[in-house]
């Protein structure tokens, strides 16, 4: 839950599109305590960004725009379970072929640099065709063709669990890719329909790439061997904890405007001053600090946008937590009004209530599904605890069962903003009033997610998962996992009757019938005790004066090649 405690963009980010600086951080908000007196706006409307769009006549050519990155970038391949790290997905669209863009409204818009058509040839079976750019090269000098999207769906249909893959949502559901008419064309042939067909192959990965378990699982770890975009990796200091993208001079496309992008490790907390010493350009104003300390910075702007990005608590599956109803017991046990408060203190724009893992409450299909699973009732906690087994031992005692006290663990990025180091502290309280007893115990940032939360090993934790969008991404959330592969769910809590109704409305064409099925299956998840969502997030950055095509993107993507300075 904290700067660094992020979404994944691939999965529930993953899904999932936001501005770098905030795709990666977690639960934001600024500092509690004190009276809220900042006047709050609605969240801005789901298809609308704010960015600064300039054409590309009005930016100039050259210079340099720095941002943060809240942790060094370990595993690159977006397929993997590991690299589903928002920064890092965020940036591999820029360095690897992402044959789609979303606009601000998340509709799918084919991105030409790769292709110039791609549209269902057949329904009985689904049957995509795809009609590459035959000026896409990958920078080994090989040409886009079938065998990348070949590798690609072998690697990521789960048939082989050597790949360690993040989602097989619709790679799974294909049943053949061949060469179409001639070397630029690829057909794709579904076993089953699959709506959300645009969203795969985003980026598209090169068979060079991942030809073994061992290249797929490791050989992008550190290093990305192969790109195909406007920009390149120019350097990356580990030890600096520096990362630049320059242009790349064998593109076949419009020539990237800034002469380096560069991004920086530090903590969010960090970016506010780091902003204000003129050596970032952008820096989150989610928080009361952050934002009281930007807002009337010298030549600076706030920008806000409403993308698919949601705070919440997530509870594992090991020790007492396996039990259902200890689960769904902490979540009656929990406040929502007040912990959201505590959040949204001295933020410009309202955090939204969320009721729903699915849809953000702007997005059509979206209804409050937590029922009495998120109904703050302490009378109901207690008991489902006694029904547990888990006997009182009197107040602000945690409870005891066969000689156990029921004592768990909160694992806190140790740059998580004060806030939610408040909110924390504060559902810690909520829960020793139901005789739970729960710690909070800080953790590297740099080790948030890849030793405490990827791998399973946390009973609490906070984080805000972003881009979960389109709505089958939701899959990988939830999906009961496969032998050590949890895919995008490290809880690992999950039920067979989930995976079905998210695999069937994934399967579904018609958008309303499509919404039924995920609202069933979003009640179900609500009823296992998996995840207590708190709020949607909006986006709330500075930035710099002049600064063009890059701030609060809502549902839209980042275009890198065309971010620079206004002339």
């Amino acid at each position: 839950m904290d700067a660094s405690s992020t979404a994944r963009r691939l999965g529930r980010a993953t899904a999932l599109a936001v501005a770098v600086a905030l795709a990666v951080t977690a639960c934001t908000s600024g500092g509690g305590g004190s009276a809220d007196k900042v006047a709050k706006s609605e969240p801005p409307r789901q298809d609308s960004q704010d960015i600064n769009a300039k054409p590309l006549d009005q930016v100039k050519d050259g210079g340099e725009v720095r941002f943060p990155l809240y942790q060094w970038i370990t595993q690159w391949n977006p397929f993997q379970v590991d690299g589903t790290y928002g920064d890092a997905v965020s940036i591999m669209r820029a360095l690897e072929p992402s044959l789609f863009n979303t606009d601000a409204s998340g509709t799918f818009q084919a991105n030409t640099d790769y292709l110039l058509d791609a549209k269902v040839t057949s329904t009985s079976p689904e049957v995509i065709t795809y009609k590459l750019n035959p000026k896409a090269k990958w920078s080994d000098g090989k040409p886009l063709s079938y065998l990348d999207f070949k590798a690609d769906w072998q690697a990521s249909n789960g048939k082989d669990p050597a790949y360690n893959i993040a989602d097989p949502s619709g790679y799974e559901q294909i049943s053949a890719v061949e060469q179409g008419a001639d070397p630029t064309e690829v057909k794709v042939t579904f076993s089953e329909p699959y709506a959300d067909w645009q969203n795969l192959f985003r980026p598209l990965i090169p068979a060079a790439g991942i030809a073994t378990p061992d290249d797929f699982n490791k050989g992008w770890v550190e290093k990305i061997p192969i790109t195909a975009g406007a920009l390149k990796i120019g350097v990356a200091d580990k030890t600096a904890q520096t990362l630049t993208l320059v242009p790349d001079p064998a593109w076949w496309g419009t020539k990237a405007k800034a002469d380096k992008i560069t991004f920086r490790v530090m903590t969010q907390s960090a970016t506010t001053q780091s902003y204000l010493n003129n050596e970032i350009d952008l820096a989150t104003a989610g928080t009361a600090t952050a934002y009281g300390q930007l807002k009337d910075a010298k030549d600076t702007a706030i920008r806000a946008a409403s993308p698919w990005d949601e705070v919440h608590i997530s509870f594992g599956s090991g020790g007492a937590l396996a039990d259902q109803k200890v689960r769904q017991a902490l979540g009656k046990a929990l406040d929502r009004s007040a912990l959201i408060k505590i959040a949204n203190n001295g933020v410009p724009v309202e955090f939204k209530p969320l009721g729903n893992h699915i849809f953000m409450p702007n997005q059509t299909g979206y209804q409050d599904n937590s029922g009495e699973w998120a109904k703050f009732d302490l009378p109901a906690a207690k008991k489902l605890l006694d029904d547990a087994g888990w006997k009182e031992a009197g107040a602000g005692q945690p409870r005891t069962k066969d000689g156990q006290s029921l004592q768990l663990h909160w694992a806190v990025n140790e740059s998580t903003p004060q806030a939610q180091i408040d909110l924390a502290t504060a559902a810690a309280a909520m829960w020793l009033q139901a005789g739970v007893k729960v710690s909070l115990d800080k953790v590297p940032a740099n080790d948030f997610f890849t030793k405490y939360v990827n791998p399973g090993k946390f009973e609490i934790a906070s984080w805000r998962n972003t881009d979960s969008f389109p709505l089958s991404k939701s899959l990988g959330n939830f999906r009961l996992p496969v032998g050590d592969n949890t895919f995008n769910n490290p809880s690992r809590i999950g039920s067979q009757e989930v995976d079905d109704l998210l695999k069937k409305a994934a399967g579904t064409v018609d958008p309303v019938e499509a919404a039924k099925l995920y609202n069933q299956a979003d009640a179900k998840i609500w009823e296992l005790g998996h995840t207590v969502e708190l709020y949607q997030r909006p986006t709330v950055v500075a930035t710099r004066k002049g600064l063009a095509n890059y701030g609060a993107f809502g549902l839209a993507g980042e275009d890198y090649a065309k971010v620079g300075w206004e002339k």
